[in-house]
């Protein structure tokens, strides 16, 4: 297990937010900018994330970019109109989910610190998210929440104690189950761990093999939402007024 380095978790954490993403299943909706920067109830849905984020009183953001970032960067810029430190590490080729976050490391202060993906939204509880990875001294501590059609997601097992147990692939009749919902507070010991020289996902390498090992969920309630298909990018306005509702946004709708 990689050396756990944190027993108080600062206040001032700092967060890592993927945004590499073509969309190429959305090219019917979006077909002109990265999948993150697709435009919902009049902001990107990228906005709508860090507008959580501040929410949560986090205000350093490093954004991992690949595809078209000089369309990211010219929108947020140095993060000042969200009231935010934004920096952007963008990757020369496709790193995949682990080594984007590797190549980010260098421009993050905080252990751990908080990776999200940026073209899905969650409602989480930051301080029941740092207080579980403390208590468990985990490495890693995924946010989860259950959906009534995990097909598209896959599926994980979780003990008594929240450790992560299992993970299961998608497959078509998979039904109800807990998903992974992209959201994680990471050690940096586990990211120094990460290979270079290749891609490497967070979701189907690093994790798994932390299974035993370190690798804990933090669970909500709250509904999720992934833009990944034109199907859910139409439900999107919906769910996000219902974010508002809730305050998890924090903004006049």
């Amino acid at each position: 297990m990689p050396e756990h380095l944190t027993r108080e978790i600062s206040d001032d954490i700092e967060a890592v937010v993927l945004v590499g993403g073509k969309g190429t299943r959305l090219k019917s909706v979006v077909s002109d900018r990265p999948k993150p920067m697709a435009e919902i109830a009049g902001k990107p849905f990228l906005e709508w994330i860090l507008l959580g984020l501040q929410n949560r009183g986090v205000i350093r953001v490093v954004l991992c970019s690949g595809y078209m970032p000089e369309f990211i960067e010219d929108y947020f810029g140095d993060g000042t109109d969200l009231e935010m430190q934004v920096s952007y590490s963008v990757d020369p080729y496709p790193l995949g989910t682990g080594g984007a976050v590797l190549r980010a490391l260098e421009q993050v202060s905080s252990t751990p610190f908080l990776v999200l993906n940026g073209d899905s939204y969650c409602d989480f509880d930051i301080e029941y998210l740092k207080g579980m990875h403390q208590n468990s001294k985990a490495s890693v501590t995924i946010w989860t929440t259950e959906v009534e059609d995990a097909h598209r997601f896959g599926s994980m097992d979780l003990a008594m104690d929240n450790s992560v147990t299992a993970f299961h692939e998608k497959r078509a009749t998979l039904g109800p189950g807990v998903v992974n919902a992209g959201i994680y507070l990471i050690e940096r010991a586990v990211v120094n761990d990460i290979p270079t020289g290749r891609a490497v996902s967070l979701e189907t390498e690093v994790f798994p093999g932390l299974v035993g090992n370190g690798l804990y969920s933090a669970r909500g309630d709250a509904p999720f939402l992934d833009i990944g298909t034109p199907e859910s990018f139409a439900l999107a306005e919906e769910f996000l007024a219902t974010a508002r509702q809730r305050k998890a946004i924090n903004i006049e709708p």
